[in-house]
Parts: C-alpha cells; structure tokens; sequence
C-alpha cells in the first residue's frame, strides 16, 4: 500500500522525505523511480551516525565532484545542480537514516531540510526527488 502512495506522490514531483512505513522495501522504491524512467541511487545509511559521515555517502552516491565541499550550503548546491549526471530526474534513496536521526538529529533535521529544498529547485534539466 505504502509503494502505491509513494508512486502517486512521485508522480506529483513531490519531494518524498517523510517516514515510509516497513512496508516499502528498498527494491520497491527503485523499482517505482525507475518505472519513471528516474536514476535511482540508494544510500545505505546504516552506520552513518554523524553529519560528515552522511555527507560524504550522499557525495559518493551521487558522485558528487571533488571540488564539492561537505556542508549543507554545498549540499544544497550540488543537489540543484547535478549537471555531473545524466539528464532527467535522479531519486535519492536513503536508507537506514534513522541511524543518523537518532544519534544526531539536529543533523538529520538539517540534511533532511536541504532534501526538500533540493527538490524544489531543480537546474539544468536535472530534478531530484528523496525518499527517506
């Protein structure tokens, strides 16, 4: 039921950054981003229990440029811009960030934050959508 909701509001080109229920697996939300015609790129947060470290996985997943710096402003930046990747929409998913929220959720609050924002502001023919 969850994966029907989360399709639906994709489909909307909403951000989806709220809490999914155990319902919705990883291979779902791929699964429902690339019948979009999305790139999927999941996140495995397990472990990654502080800003820096959760910083540095969504760079990796994303292939962010070395230039990139590992801060919300240069999140925010990178995420608008994504000219790197291939053009059309990129989804973000994001797994395990309860680790994170629950171990430093100033951190979680504020990266989840930039998600949205992100998503709000796509550039250069690129969007990009999260799904925590």
């Amino acid at each position: 039921m969850f994966g029907a909701k989360l399709a639906s509001r994709l489909r909307k080109e909403q951000p989806v950054s709220d809490q999914p229920n155990a319902e919705l697996t990883t291979r779902e939300a791929v699964e429902t981003a690339e019948e979009r015609g999305a790139t999927a790129h999941v996140l495995d947060g397990v472990d990654l229990t502080s800003k820096r470290l959760t910083l540095d996985g969504i760079a990796a997943v994303l292939d962010f440029p070395e230039w990139a710096g590992r801060n919300l402003d240069s999140l925010f930046d990178c995420l608008t811009d994504l000219s790197w990747l291939s053009e059309g929409e990129h989804v973000l998913i994001w797994t395990g960030f309860q680790d994170l929220a629950d171990h430093d959720p100033k951190a979680f609050n504020g990266i989840n934050s930039v998600l949205r924002d992100a998503a709000e502001r796509p550039m250069c023919g690129r969007r990009f959508t999260a799904v925590l």
